[in-house]
Order: structure tokens, then C-alpha cells, then sequence
């Protein structure tokens, strides 16, 4: 064995197999956005229903995040990810074939379960394969590659959807997810002494079985932490605010109240998750630079709220100063990867899988809960409009749904005021 660290280019390597798969993720959870109009034709469906449509990849997602966070504590994260990656692209076949709305919402739901193992098990690898000051830094990145995921599901999937249609693409999707999972099996191990380097961190002798007492005392353990308490509801805002946005009713609020083309309306919205994608990565290693975790995610709240404020209740904003007020406010919601450092180092290392399932769990009820709520909110403000098929919602209407998203940012921000600074370090005995 060799008594050195892996190097990084193999740390790099073994994450990177992992960011694959989340892209993948991403690409499936923001699809639905420049699918509207073809999903509610094919199912003849409205807002309510495809946003709960939308919604079923949420549904499972979030209820697998705390097993998930359990099982890279004790299964490892590469037999996880592998079984992940395979029962993700079955689910995309079960979608891509789908008659009715019940196959559709079915295999949203699979999809959803599935690629949940993702970004639990990246930060798992992240704590075993790389030095603890770049644990913040990693964690940006892995929102850089599922957002490069996101962006592909913008003006690259409307352009193909014209040539082949939605159903071809999710063929390829899922073939393409196999590929992954395949390659995770042959080359991603969980520990760097699994390649024959020295472990950066020594594994847990407690970790190598699952009982429910041990499962009971690491979630009761990590719930002990007022950070974990508050940091489960507050990522939940930001990361709401913008998948519901930009994975949903974006495109359809742009083409219709910002006179923008369905391309344009998704370039803009592919716009606000590349600087999501680069915020992500500037505020994990802004954080670890200025040694806090709470000022910047202060700040980056702040700007959010103020950037969707401007977008939902200024009429006149359109062109360019559109495009920069959306780039500004993704660039901001990055600021929500410090959750993840925020909460590992507020309870004992052991915990941090458990820790990362339970605030993705947070983070995903955003969008869970508000794209359907405010596809009820549409349909109830409905004035009976359609074009080609597709129901067509006020600007009025949008602003009553859009409210909800701007009242939980703004919860996330009080709730951000009440945590306790860890300065970066990682907490050595109970929380």
C-alpha cells in the first residue's frame, strides 16, 4: 500500500464519476421547464397538475434523503451510487413511454428516488477523498456540475425536442444514465486505501452495519444541533425560489408577460442557473477564505430576495437589465451550498452523511412544495385563456403564485440570523 494521500487528479477522478450522475439528476429535475407546453397537450393537463406532475421527482427525492445520508455512512457511497444510476434510467424509460399521467407521475417518482443518492454520496466522497479546508470549496463545485446538468435541460433540450421530440430525448437520457452507473461500478471506490493510498480520514468502526437504535441515535444525535434544526428550513427558500423559477414557471412567465420567445425565456432562465452553477463554488471558497459561514450566506439571502422582488413586481424590466437582474440573483442563491459545510461542522464527523441527507432533505422540500402550490395558486387565478392547447396564466396570477416563493426566502433569512458561527471547524464531540 502506498503510505502516500491520493493525489487530487484521483480525487478529482473518483468525484467527478459521482457529479456525472448528479447531472443527470439536475437534467431530469429541470426538464419539465421547456416541456410545459407539450406535457400539457400529450397528458391534457393544467398548472396544478403538471406541477404536481413535475413534483413527484421531489416527492421521493426528499423522503430518500435522511436513508440516504444513513446508507453513505455505512454501505459506502459507490454501491449506492451504482444502484442509483441503474434505477434512474429505468424510471426515465418508464417516463419516456408513459400513456397516462399515472405512468408519467410514476416514473417522475423513480427517477426522483433514485438519483437522490447523488449529492449525499458526493459529499460523502468529498469528506474521504479531500483535505477538510476544501470540503466547502468541493461542495460548490458539485452544484457547478449538477447545474451544467440544468443548463442542458435550456435551449439545448427546446432545440433537440424540435427535432426529435421529448420522448427520443429521454430514450437517450436514460441510456446515457446507464453508461454512468457503469463506470461508477468499475472505477469509484469509497475509500482512497480501497486504491491503495492513505486514508485522509479514518472510517467510523461503528459504521460497517445498519440497525434501527444506531440509525435512531445518529439522526436524534445530529438533530441536537440548533444549526441542523434551522439549516433544514433555510436552504429550503433560496433553492425554492429558484427551481421552481427556472425549473417550471419561468419559461412560461417570461414568453408570456416579458415578450420573449419560448428559446429566449429558456436561455434566460439557462442564464440564472449558470450563475447559480458559478455562485455556488465563489461562496463555499468566499466561506473558507473569511473562516465564517454566516455573513455570506446573510448576504447572498439578501440580494436573492431583492432580485426576485425586482423580477415578479417590476413591469418594465426587460432586455438586458432581465438577463442581469437574473444573473445576479442566481449568483446569490450559491450562496445556499454553505448549508452543507455549515451543518457537517456543527455535529461529530462520524454524522456527516446523515447531516447532508438531512439538509438536502430541507433543501429540496423548497421546490417540492412550491411548484405544485403555485401551479394551485394559477389554475385558481385562471381567466380560461389557451393557446395551441396550453393554458395561459395572468401577470396577476403569477405574482400571487411568485409570492409564496419571495415569503419563504424571506423566512430563510430570519432563520439565518439565529444560527450559531462554527468559524470552520469542525465540532469534535457532541453537537
Amino acid at each position: 500500500m502506498k503510505t502516500t494521500k491520493p493525489p487530487l487528479t484521483i480525487a478529482w477522478f473518483i468525484w467527478g464519476l459521482a457529479a456525472l450522475f448528479y447531472m443527470m439528476g439536475f437534467f431530469q429535475r429541470v426538464a419539465p421547464a421547456v416541456m410545459t407546453e407539450e406535457l400539457m397537450r400529450d397528458f391534457s393537463i393544467g398548472a396544478a397538475a403538471l406541477g404536481n406532475l413535475s413534483a413527484f421527482y421531489f416527492y421521493s427525492y426528499v423522503a430518500m434523503q435522511i436513508p440516504t445520508g444513513i446508507l453513505a455512512d455505512t454501505w459506502g457511497p459507490r454501491r449506492l451510487l451504482t444502484a442509483g444510476a441503474f434505477v434512474a434510467g429505468a424510471g426515465t424509460l418508464l417516463f419516456a413511454f408513459s400513456q397516462g399521467i399515472a405512468a408519467a407521475a410514476a416514473g417522475r417518482l423513480l427517477i426522483g428516488a433514485s438519483v437522490s443518492v447523488a449529492f449525499v454520496c458526493m459529499l460523502k466522497l468529498a469528506s474521504n477523498w479531500f483535505p477538510p479546508r476544501m470540503f466547502a470549496l468541493v461542495t460548490g463545485a458539485a452544484l457547478f456540475s449538477g447545474i451544467i446538468g440544468a443548463v442542458s435541460a435550456g435551449p439545448p433540450l427546446r432545440l433537440l425536442m424540435d427535432l426529435s421530440g421529448w420522448r427520443t430525448i429521454m430514450v437517450a437520457a436514460a441510456l446515457f444514465t446507464w453508461l454512468i452507473g457503469l463506470g461508477i461500478y468499475l472505477f469509484v471506490r469509497d475509500w482512497p486505501r480501497q486504491k491503495g493510498y492513505e486514508n485522509l480520514i479514518e472510517p467510523d468502526s461503528t459504521s460497517s452495519s445498519i440497525s434501527f437504535p444506531t440509525i435512531y441515535a445518529n439522526i436524534r444525535q445530529s438533530l441536537q444541533s440548533r444549526n441542523t434544526i434551522l439549516l433544514f428550513f433555510i436552504p429550503g427558500g433560496i433553492v425554492g425560489c429558484t427551481l421552481t423559477f427556472s425549473g417550471l414557471w419561468g419559461v412560461p412567465y417570461l414568453s408570456t408577460h416579458q415578450g420573449l420567445t419560448t428559446a429566449e425565456a429558456s436561455a434566460a432562465t439557462s442564464c440564472l442557473l449558470v450563475a447559480w452553477a458559478i455562485g455556488g463554488p465563489v461562496f463555499g471558497w468566499a466561506s473558507d477564505r473569511l473562516g465564517k459561514r454566516k455573513p455570506l450566506y446573510i448576504l447572498g439571502c439578501a440580494v436573492c430576495i431583492l432580485g426576485w422582488s425586482i423580477l415578479f413586481f417590476t413591469s418594465a424590466i426587460g432586455g438586458v437589465l432581465l438577463v442581469i437582474v437574473l444573473m445576479i440573483t442566481g449568483f446569490c442563491s450559491g450562496c445556499m451550498v454553505v448549508s452543507f459545510a455549515f451543518a457537517k461542522e456543527s455535529v461529530p464527523a462520524r454524522l456527516a452523511g446523515t447531516v447532508s441527507g438531512i439538509i438536502n432533505m430541507g433543501v429540496m422540500m423548497g421546490p417540492m412544495i412550491l411548484q405544485p402550490v403555485v401551479g394551485i395558486v394559477l389554475d385558481a387565478l385562471w381567466q380560461e385563456e389557451m393557446i395551441n392547447g396550453a393554458r395561459i396564466y395572468s401577470q396577476d396570477a403569477y405574482r400571487a403564485g411568485f409570492s409564496l416563493m419571495l415569503a419563504w426566502a424571506a423566512l430563510s433569512l430570519v432563520l439565518l440570523l439565529f444560527t450559531r458561527e462554527t468559524h470552520c471547524r469542525q465540532t469534535k464531540g457532541e453537537p
